[in-house]
């Protein structure tokens, strides 16, 4: 019956994701600073794709003392490995890096700004509200983490764990990790580092995590069609919002680049 409800949903939601997976943006990117301008969009994607990932840690887990089981023993395997592989993976050289700071590795390597992207996550994590910390943030972004808060905020696993499954992992096209390949044979020191950041996603993050996000949502929601259709129209709208996230993207470079 779950495998049925996983499927029915991957098939309900297809049509957004080819929008995404073909989004004209990617074929726009032709040089190093159309480059730029989509990581400095993209950022707050990977970042508040942590903060989504720790919400559902928080909400899973015992994350505070005294500890106490909490939940199901089987979720909390699978979002506490989850984290484990997100939160202190390797760099190129080895070294334990979060995705966040990957990327931003990789976009100091490109010459791309991450320095608004920085006082944003510095700002808002000592406790300005949103729209202060956000004043500089491009409004595409903006908007894409502002709908992630509100689904952090509901409260809601089952439906933080859908949107996080189906509204974030692998939307980005191989077409795409091809160009940033092609951009690295003639620009080694300014993308090899974003290259190895898609890699090691497509190889965690594609493979072995979707898996294990697939069997967390799949147990959060159970049999319980309610929560289903509430996880379905979340994830619908979360591929809605990556849609205009990459529109802004794509207005950006036509803009800046004109």
């Amino acid at each position: 019956m779950t495998n049925d409800r996983i499927q029915e949903l991957q098939h309900t939601i297809q049509p957004l994701r080819l929008e995404i997976l073909n989004h004209p943006v990617y074929k726009k990117i032709e040089d190093l600073d159309q480059l730029r301008s989509f990581m400095e969009h993209h950022i707050y994607a990977v970042w508040d794709f942590m903060s989504l990932l720790k919400a559902l840690q928080n909400a899973l887990t015992c994350t505070s003392v005294p500890w106490r089981p909490v939940g199901n023993a089987n979720t909390r395997y699978l979002i506490n490995e989850i984290v484990t592989g997100e939160e202190s993976d390797v760099d190129e050289f080895g070294n334990r890096k979060s995705h966040f700071e990957l990327y931003l590795d990789a976009m100091r390597q490109a010459g791309a700004d991450s320095s608004v992207a920085e006082k944003f996550v510095d700002d808002y994590c000592s406790g300005q509200s949103f729209s202060a910390s956000a004043h500089s943030v491009p409004l595409a972004a903006r908007e894409f983490m502002e709908f992630t808060f509100d689904i952090i905020q509901s409260g809601k696993p089952h439906v933080m764990s859908a949107v996080f499954t189906f509204g974030r992992e692998d939307l980005i096209p191989d077409m795409f990790i091809e160009m940033v390949r092609d951009f690295s044979q003639s620009f080694p020191k300014e993308v090899s580092t974003l290259l190895y950041y898609l890699e090691r996603h497509i190889e965690v993050d594609g493979d072995h995590h979707s898996h294990l996000a697939l069997e967390m949502t799949a147990v959060l929601c159970g049999d319980d069609s309610e929560k289903w259709n509430e996880a379905l129209e979340a994830v619908k709208k979360a591929l809605v919002m990556r849609r205009t996230l990459w529109d802004g993207v794509f207005a950006a470079i036509q803009t800046e680049h004109a």
